[in-house]
Parts: C-alpha cells; structure tokens; sequence
C-alpha cells in the first residue's frame, strides 16, 4: 500500500489570513497563535497577507477574492461566533462555513477554517491558541498534500 506522508513544511508558501474584527480579542488570539505556528513551520513573514473583515459572514467574500487572485497556496479563515439568546448564531455559524468550503472547492484552493463556534467568551478565548495554531497546520498541511496528489 502506498501511503502519502502528511509534510509540514511551510517554506515556500504563501498564505492568506482572513480574520473578522467582531469579537476582536479572540480572533486577534487565534492570528497570534496561527502567525506564530506558520513561521514555526517556515512560512515568511512576507508570504503572509492578513485582510480583516467586520464578521464571520463577510469572511467568504473575502476569501472568494483572495482565491481568485491565485497569488496563494492556501487561505486560513479566523474568526469567533459566540451563541447569544437568538437563532442568530445558528444563521451566522452554518452560513459561514457553507461559504469557506464553497469557496474551498470551487477554487481548489486549500482553505483552513479557524472560526470558532463557542456558547461562551470564556471558551473562544480558551480554545483561541490551539484552533489558531490548528488552522496554520492544516493549511501547510492540505497544501502540501495538493502538491503530492497533483504529481502522483
């Protein structure tokens, strides 16, 4: 059996972050976390470009634009959705991940969704390091994987 080895090697890559302003001390805690794990893994500092949007839901527009620019190997989505007292939240989690994996497959473009969807405050902040982390991982690691299949 022929098995492909997850490579995490980032030296190279050109990464795009689209992060939503809403709820600002969390997603500013996820980019810490994901800047910090992409220059772990090699990425340069200048192969990143950061765009900021007002929310979750204007995240796959954005990402949509950057995709079609085909200046990236990957994009990564940040972002925090905490359940309030309306359906509100159902709307804004579900419609913003229907968007990120529409743009994802319609682009071929590896897209790591980093928008947490948490009851409270304090869990976003708790989970904000790891998922942010996650995201830069699973980026590098999709698009790596792309690149293999792509040859194969």
């Amino acid at each position: 059996m022929k098995e492909i080895e997850k490579d995490l090697n980032g030296a190279g890559l050109r990464i795009g972050i689209v992060m939503s302003r809403f709820n600002h001390a969390i997603s500013e805690g996820l980019l810490g976390a994901s800047l910090a794990a992409l220059k772990e893994r090699g990425v340069a500092e200048n192969d990143i470009m950061l765009v900021t949007v007002p929310g979750a839901l204007e995240v796959p527009l954005a990402l949509q634009k950057l995709a079609a620019r085909g200046d990236f190997d990957a994009l990564i989505a940040l972002g925090a959705i905490v359940r309030g007292d309306t359906y509100h939240f159902e709307i804004v989690a579900n419609e913003s991940a229907n968007g990120l994996m529409a743009v994802q497959l319609d682009s071929g473009l590896p897209i790591a969704n980093g928008i947490l969807t948490t009851d409270t405050d304090d869990q976003a902040l708790h989970r904000a390091r790891e998922k942010g982390a996650d995201a830069a991982v699973v980026a590098i690691e999709m698009t790596r994987l792309l690149e293999r299949l792509d040859g194969e």
